[in-house]
């Protein structure tokens, strides 16, 4: 019947059987009360073995009773004490009876069956807590509301061995040292475990820990509190770290950190020590490489001195040795053969105003006539000179770059030098040689200007003067661009030629490049900015003087002698000269309403220059044409820049032919 209704059973013969049949899965005992007559102890020792948990339920099949209440408590105390869980069923009775019973007990069994399930799932999640706390680095314990100790781990035992918190120890004060913000030392009240059951959450409180026995340990405690879910506290967890060795590293890096501080302080004491004997030295050693530079300048300047005397001397002593005998002979009425002595002056007035020239290119003051020029043309003009300048056993040769734009630069200037750098290469080379002249086009970035400031990038149109003479060493060619440098003998050179054309080709925004080698020879480069335009063509020089026609001219110059000289040339041109000695005398004449066809006037005038009185003289005369003359002025290097409309300029010394010249040029 109760295999019909899917219970499985077995039937024991004696209780003995069913003492052994007694284990976790069984779920009810269905006895009869003639079974209990035997012995029942198999069956006390079954059920006194079972588990806590284990109440197995027993259905006990009684016959009818007399004194029903009586007899049931009989049958009752005859089984054992431990069965506490029995239902008693008479018979007969219904099958449906017995499976309802067997039913009940049943599910009653089922329970214990799930609470056995719960209770093992606790142990092992106690388990697993117990081994997680023992393997933890920290100390934890859990405390009961009433401040007792529930829980606790190694660690926390290490630091409280009989596992209660120090507020509940005699000597909690004295064995936990902590303080509060303000520097107050914590009280009983006020460490960490009877805060956190008070609800409060405490994060980490630093202690030093006094133990009974050994030294000192610093911990920070922090204290949880434990609540249910109506939040009513239910107990806290208290958390001892073990920070000692972090606090005592601290403070040893705190103790080098200062010792380092002071070392580098001393350290630092002895580098400002040093650096200020440093640069002690340093202005020491500026000091003696500026009386050195200037050493070096008062030798330059005396071998300038030297040799610009030497030669001035000379061009002075023919200048004015001609002249004397010019005045004696005229004395004496003696004419004849007076055209000798007088070009004897000219020649040597002609080479003292080169000199001069060299002075200024060099000074990079000189008066600069820039202008579009065909650098090829120029060239190929130079070369029968070049070859009659040079000696029979010297080669010379040219290369023409093909296509090669225009550059701009003052032409006479670059012939001049272009001269210069020949006869520097001819006389590198006394047993003879070769001088190739080559022109060329280059392009020069950022990083081939960053040596010179000056110099932008761009394009630029190349000549090179190259030889196959002695050449320089490093030392000489480190030289060679200083004013008055020459290794030529004394009297011999001023040494103003190369810084001649160093000083024309920067004055024309361009740059030089040398390149040499002992015995191999020397290459010189001169780079000029190409040209916006085509190149222009040069104006022949007049072949004859041209003479005026009473045109009135306003002349004005400082200078009394000169004035003079120009007045008395203007005179015999057949034009009429009004002079003015400084710039306010010009001003009145043209305030005065008088006409004049042109004006000369020197540049470096007092008071203002003559591009100022220039352009007032405009505002009384807008057509007038404007000469001026300058032996060197500050703001009138390039004539390009210097020059307004119908201006043309000519440098002191100038011939009278070349005057008369500009003028009559101007006048038409």
């Amino acid at each position: 019947m109760l295999g019909k209704h899917g219970y499985h059973t077995a039937i024991c013969p004696a209780l003995e059987d069913v003492a052994e049949a007694i284990d976790g899965e069984a779920g009810v005992i269905l006895v009869t009360e003639e079974a209990l007559r035997a012995d029942l102890g198999p069956l006390h020792r079954a059920l006194e073995a079972q588990p806590a948990w284990s109440d197995i339920p027993f259905v006990l099949l009684t016959g009818r009773q007399a004194g029903r209440a009586t007899g049931h408590e009989t049958l009752r105390r005859r089984l054992p004490d431990s069965a506490l869980n029995v239902v008693l069923l008479e018979r007969p009775l219904s099958a449906e009876s017995l499976t309802s019973a067997i039913a009940s007990a049943m599910r009653a069994r089922q329970k214990q069956f799930e609470i056995r399930d719960q209770l093992s799932e606790l142990a092992t999640e106690r388990t697993q807590l117990s081994t997680l706390l023992d393997a933890l680095p920290v100390g934890i314990a859990f405390i009961n509301p009433d401040g007792a100790t529930r829980l606790a781990n190694p660690e926390f035992l290490r630091f409280l061995p009989t596992g209660i918190t120090p507020s509940r120890l005699a000597d909690g004060e004295m064995r936990w040292e902590g303080y509060e913000e303000d520097g107050r030392r914590i009280m009983r009240d006020r460490f960490v475990t009877p805060r956190a059951l008070s609800g409060e959450n405490i994060q980490g409180i630093e202690f030093l820990h006094h133990p009974a026995g050994g030294d000192s340990v610093w911990t920070r405690v922090s204290g949880i509190p434990l609540r249910d879910g109506a939040g009513r506290v239910t107990g806290a967890i208290s958390v001892i770290v073990d920070i000692d060795d972090q606090k005592r590293g601290q403070a040893a890096l705190a103790d080098a950190a200062q010792k380092l501080e002071a070392l580098v302080a001393e350290r630092t004491a002895e580098l400002t020590d040093a650096l200020a004997r440093l640069e002690a030295e340093a202005e020491e050693r500026a000091r003696a490489e500026e009386a050195l530079r200037q050493s070096h300048k008062m030798e330059a300047v005396g071998q300038l001195t030297g040799g610009i005397a030497h030669d001035f001397n000379n061009m002075l002593t023919g200048v004015t040795g001609a002249i004397d005998v010019l005045r004696r002979r005229i004395a004496t009425g003696r004419l004849d053969d007076l055209e000798r002595f007088m070009d004897a002056a000219s020649n040597s007035a002609q080479r003292a105003a080169g000199l001069t020239s060299r002075l200024l290119a060099f000074s990079r003051r000189q008066s600069l006539d820039s202008r579009a020029t065909d650098i090829n043309m120029l060239i190929a003009s130079l070369e029968d000179l070049l070859r009659r300048t040079m000696s029979e056993r010297i080669v010379v040769s040219t290369s023409l770059a093909d296509n090669l734009p225009a550059a701009i630069v003052d032409m006479n200037q670059l012939e001049s030098a272009v001269l210069n750098l020949a006869i520097n290469a001819r006389d590198a080379m006394p047993e003879g040689g070769t001088l190739h002249v080559e022109t060329g086009f280059a392009h020069l970035d950022h990083g081939a200007c960053a040596s010179q400031p000056d110099l932008e990038p761009g394009d630029y149109v190349t000549v090179t003067v190259s030889d196959t003479g002695i050449g320089m060493d490093a030392a000489t060619l480190g030289k060679v661009f200083e004013p008055f440098f020459t290794t030529k003998p004394i009297g011999q050179g001023t040494g103003l030629g190369l810084s001649m054309v160093y000083g024309f080709v920067n004055q024309s925004k361009g740059c030089v490049k040398i390149e040499s080698k002992e015995g191999e020879g020397t290459a010189v480069s001169i780079f000029l900015p190409v040209a916006g335009s085509a190149a222009t063509s040069e104006e022949a020089a007049p072949a004859a003087v041209h003479h005026g026609d009473g045109e009135t001219v306003l002349l004005v110059e400082d200078d009394a002698s000169v004035r003079m000289l120009v007045s008395d040339v203007l005179g015999e041109l057949g034009y009429k000269a009004v002079e003015a000695a400084e710039p306010y005398a010009a001003i009145r004449l043209l305030e005065s309403g008088a006409r004049f066809d042109l004006m000369i006037t020197d540049v470096g005038l007092p008071s203002m220059n003559g591009r100022q009185l220039a352009d007032i003289a405009r505002q009384h005369l807008p057509d007038l044409p404007i000469l001026f003359i300058t032996a060197y002025a500050q703001n009138a290097e390039t004539r390009t820049d210097f020059l307004g409309a119908n201006m043309q300029m000519i440098a002191k010394p100038f011939q009278m032919q070349a005057l008369a010249g500009k003028i009559d040029e101007m006048l038409k």
